[in-house]
C-alpha cells in the first residue's frame, strides 16, 4: 500500500537532535570565548558570553534528549 497509516516515518526526532547538537556545540563555544580559553576573538573574557553559551548548551542537551526519546518512540 502507498498511504500505509501504521508505518512511523524514519526519520522522527532527526531534525530535532540535529539542531540540539548544532546549540551544544555553539553553546560550547561561545562559553570558552566568554571565559577566555579561546583567545583573540571579540567575546573573549565577557562573563555575559559565557552564561549565554551555557544556556545554549543546556538548550542542546534538552532538544537532543526530546529528540532522542520521539527516536525511540516512533519504533514502538
Amino acid at each position: 500500500m502507498v498511504n500505509n497509516e501504521t508505518e512511523t516515518p524514519r526519520l522522527r526526532g532527526w531534525l530535532t537532535m540535529s539542531v540540539g547538537l548544532v546549540a551544544l556545540v555553539l553553546g560550547a563555544v561561545w562559553t570558552l570565548q566568554g571565559l577566555d580559553f579561546l583567545t583573540d576573538h571579540l567575546m573573549s573574557d565577557q562573563p555575559v558570553w559565557a552564561a549565554a553559551g551555557g544556556v545554549v548548551a543546556v538548550i542542546g542537551l534538552v532538544l537532543i534528549v526530546v529528540g532522542m526519546r520521539r527516536r525511540t518512540a516512533g519504533k514502538g
